[in-house]
């Protein structure tokens, strides 16, 4: 007990020490992986422990009721035994917490994808797609492990590079010093990105509406220096002869709490009907709200923001298993309704946590086929 509240209690420590949320803390940092990772042991040992409690207590008000002994319901024993047991179960979540902090956050993953459409351009069957999102590059702590996974982001020798938005935690000044490595990215036809809710400077302190205009502008300037085409609310067409491929990218469109800054309708000037459109919105929301059933057919959509909840338990085939899913309808990979397609990207870096435990940093490749 005396532990748990010392974790507690450095928590609120390091938040009233570093309140600025747009100023990292590593301390801070570490203060919520320690109060998690023993959050998710107590709640998981506590509920093992009740599941043993109501059958003991089951146990003893059948024997009440038939005659037997209540008493033989209580065996200071078998309660011992069951609660090693309980401990030992609560104990993986907290290592895993503690690994997702020291090395699952730079674990990452490429998950390859094969989409097919009937109405795909020739000139694009075959076509490949390299996405990344929700970079939150203020919250890397190891250039290398960066490095390497932009490296391997470049190994795919994707046709284009689509980025999906939170390249920074609050303020553009996180970039310096990593516009060289983040411009290293390339690809055929180009990198082209949107903006995620975090890249407006909306949760950082401002001395004034100019100051945080200037941080837009400043982060406009830093991805046009790497090279990066960013799309506010438009289109650019990628041409193979007389066929063409429309990349349409729009602002960020979120539920609930999240901004609103999207136009799809300003997006979508100029495309006609027969286009065959990839759409880039950071909020998988936005799909569900706006896109899947918009007159328009946007033929596939990429998206981020969910990171997956940085945590949970996936094996292929079998068990997907997140928080994200208690929040959001679609929070990773691939959801298809009325051939058309969403993609949500579980993120490139790590927010909140520092960390990741089961759902791991993502490079995702799609491959477009003529159906």
């Amino acid at each position: 007990m005396a532990i748990a509240i010392g974790v507690f209690a450095n928590l609120i420590l390091q938040f009233y020490l570093n309140p600025d949320r747009s100023v990292i803390s590593d301390s801070r940092d570490f203060a919520i992986t320690l109060f998690l990772a023993f959050l998710l042991a107590k709640v998981i040992f506590i509920l093992f422990m009740l599941g043993e409690d109501i059958y003991r207590i089951g146990k003893g008000l059948v024997g009440k009721i038939t005659g037997g002994s209540a008493e033989s319901s209580f065996m200071p024993d078998r309660r011992k035994f069951i609660s090693m047991i309980g401990l030992g179960i609560a104990a993986l979540p907290f290592g895993a917490i503690l690994y997702g902090a020291f090395k699952g956050k730079y674990n990452y993953q490429v998950r390859e994808y094969e989409l097919s459409f009937k109405d795909l351009p020739d000139a694009f069957d075959g076509y490949k797609i390299t996405q990344i999102s929700d970079i939150h590059v203020g919250s890397f702590d190891d250039r290398e492990e960066v490095a390497y996974a932009l490296d391997l982001v470049n190994k795919q020798e994707g046709d284009v590079i689509l980025f999906t938005g939170d390249l920074v935690n609050n303020v553009s000044e996180e970039m310096n010093g990593w516009e060289e490595l983040f411009g290293s990215l390339n690809a055929k036809d180009g990198v082209f990105s949107v903006l995620g809710n975090h890249d407006y400077g909306d949760y950082a302190s401002w001395e004034s509406a100019a100051a945080k205009e200037q941080n837009m502008q400043q982060l406009y300037a830093i991805q046009e220096g790497m090279g990066w085409r960013l799309l506010l609310d438009e289109n650019v067409s990628i041409d193979r002869g007389s066929d063409s491929l429309k990349i349409v990218g729009v602002q960020n469109w979120g539920g609930g709490r999240f901004p609103k800054y999207g136009d799809l309708k300003k997006a979508s000037v100029g495309l006609r009907p027969d286009d065959f459109k990839v759409l880039l919105s950071h909020d998988p929301t936005h799909w569900d709200e706006q896109v899947k059933n918009n007159d328009t057919n946007f033929h596939l959509t990429l998206s981020g923001h969910t990171h997956g909840m940085q945590m949970g338990i996936e094996i292929p085939g079998w068990i997907k298993l997140s928080p994200a899913w208690f929040v959001y309808k679609k929070w990773a990979g691939i959801y298809k309704e009325s051939d058309r397609f969403l993609n949500v990207n579980r993120g490139f870096g790590f927010l909140g946590y520092s960390g990741r435990a089961g759902i791991w940093p993502e490079i995702t490749v799609i491959n477009l086929k003529k159906a």
